[in-house]
């Protein structure tokens, strides 16, 4: 599954994996940039709450979006892989300028949503510029490959972590979320130990990593972005590791992203937030 390709008079819209938590009372800054990118008073956002099972999440982020001066918001209460075929949902996607998917559980999400004609429309409404928001487990589906599983306050091991696949908006990265506050890192190196093309993006509560179409991510909220790179690992012992055996990774690169950095997902340089990834022509050097 790859990312649906932006015509050549379109840049792709913003993908916007959120860790969880976020404020939904105080300043809200998350919530209101991505009304801002929407189109403020014009915006059409339409929520998917499809990965939780409590009734009103719907309703709060209708309330919350509307609050911040969202023009429209429209909730499609898809419960089951035959809503998806709802031609009703197909014309509220149409007219979206906005799309977010909700929390829950990643896996009651992939497997209602996944391979659906609905997805495929999703891929493609962000690839016409449209931005794509998710926070918990609307973030973690958000790649091609998804954290679907694995235990927190763990060292990296294998059978650490279960992989399941996602929508596929990015093949760049994998995500995972509340990382900081469930101690997830030794689940996260595990699973960039699969495959080290892949960026490891461990996203805290009341965070998000806002990818712009030119691949360069910026960290809005209270908490931190932490990036595992593996491109560079020298050895991983994954490939003949028993089950639940420590593992050796050699050669990672770690990147920890406090708000108003930036990080440039193809040249796999981060900036501090004074810099600007097009006025900077040297990384920051390694401790």
């Amino acid at each position: 599954m790859c990312p649906a390709s932006p015509s050549d008079k379109t840049n792709r819209g913003f993908i916007i994996p959120i860790g969880g938590g976020e404020d939904r009372v105080k300043e809200m800054q998350i919530h209101r940039r991505f009304v801002e990118l929407s189109g403020g008073p014009d915006a059409f956002i339409v929520v998917i709450p499809t990965a939780s099972m409590l009734d009103a999440t719907g309703e709060e982020y209708d309330r919350i979006f509307s609050g911040l001066g969202a023009g429209h918001v429209a909730v499609m209460p898809i419960s089951r892989r035959t809503d998806c075929d709802n031609p009703e949902f197909a014309r509220l996607l149409d007219k979206a300028t906005g799309i977010f998917i909700t929390g829950g559980n990643q896996l009651r999400l992939s497997a209602i949503l996944g391979g659906t004609p609905l997805v495929t429309q999703i891929r493609r409404r962000n690839a016409s510029g449209v931005p794509v928001a998710g926070t918990s487990a609307g973030a973690s589906i958000m790649s091609e490959h998804m954290v679907a599983g694995g235990q927190g306050n763990e060292a990296p091991a294998e059978g650490a972590v279960a992989l399941a696949p996602g929508i596929g908006l990015t093949n760049a990265v994998i995500i995972d979320q509340h990382f900081t506050q469930r101690n997830r890192l030794g689940r996260l190196l595990t699973a960039s130990s699969f495959n080290p093309f892949l960026i490891g993006l461990g996203i805290d509560e009341d965070t998000a990593a806002f990818i712009g179409p030119d691949d360069v991510l910026e960290v809005i909220g209270s908490g931190t972005v932490t990036l595992v790179d593996a491109s560079q690992m020298t050895h991983s012992s994954m490939w003949d590791a028993k089950p639940g055996e420590a593992l050796t990774l050699l050669g990672l690169r770690l990147d920890v992203l406090g708000e108003g950095c930036r990080y440039d997902l193809k040249a796999r340089i981060a900036y501090p937030p004074d810099d600007h990834p097009a006025l900077c022509t040297l990384p920051i050097a390694e401790t």
